[in-house]
């Protein structure tokens, strides 16, 4: 839909994914909601943890599609004393059109618009690392106050679906990054790594201060 295949700089700027905590992959999960997320699905907004295998999601490019997997785990078992490299990440009520306020883990991806991103990529959407919104929009980072179940839900191919009311999380494939780079199938989402995020994020910060100074700063945004 927004020809995120099509790049012209040959760069690729997907970062590794981490799925696998039960497949016996690279790393703990990277993703997934917390259980109290409502997410738009086939019967309504739904609780995340009331969804099953079958039922379908709405989803960014997609429509309607169904769960083929889910996945459910406990996290910071060790709350407060939680090392500061996991501490989740706070959205405030419509910082990224949720609803309500939303808990999201730090490697999280989320889909952001911004004028930046279609400049420099091509698209005016991107998929970044939910802490390097830290800063933006209140956003912000804090350790936990409790252990909390996270479900991460599947799909045949990487989805974003809408959380919250408006948030858009993206759901990788079920599949770990390794598998993908060996048998060369392509990303349908570009996910940026660490530099190009933080990069992107701070161009938001500006596009925001541009906004609510109706246009005021604009030479500062085009030298940055």
């Amino acid at each position: 839909m927004f020809g995120w295949n099509n790049r012209t700089n040959g760069i690729n700027r997907r970062a590794l994914e981490m799925t696998g905590a039960y497949d016996g992959g690279l790393a703990t999960q990277t993703h997934g909601l917390m259980a109290g997320t409502v997410v738009a699905s086939n019967l309504g907004w739904r609780p995340i943890e009331a969804l099953a295998i079958g039922d379908k999601v709405l989803t960014f490019d997609n429509g309607m599609q169904e769960i083929t997997e889910i996945r459910r785990m406990t996290f910071w078992t060790d709350a407060p004393h939680t090392d500061a490299a996991l501490w989740p990440v706070t959205i405030p009520v419509g910082a990224l059109g949720n609803r309500q306020e939303m808990t999201l883990l730090a490697d999280q991806g989320v889909l952001v618009e911004s004028d930046a991103a279609s400049d420099v990529f091509g698209d005016p959407f991107a998929v970044i690392p939910a802490h390097s919104l830290d800063g933006v929009r209140g956003i912000t980072r804090a350790a936990p106050a409790q252990q909390i179940e996270l479900i991460a839900v599947y799909f045949e191919k990487e989805q974003v679906i809408y959380a919250d009311g408006g948030a858009l999380v993206h759901c990788p494939a079920p599949v770990i990054a390794l598998d993908t780079l060996i048998d060369g199938t392509p990303a349908c989402y570009d996910v940026l790594g660490p530099r190009d995020a933080a990069w992107l994020a701070e161009c938001m910060v500006m596009e925001d201060r541009m906004l609510a100074t109706g246009g005021a700063g604009g030479g500062r945004m085009a030298a940055h």
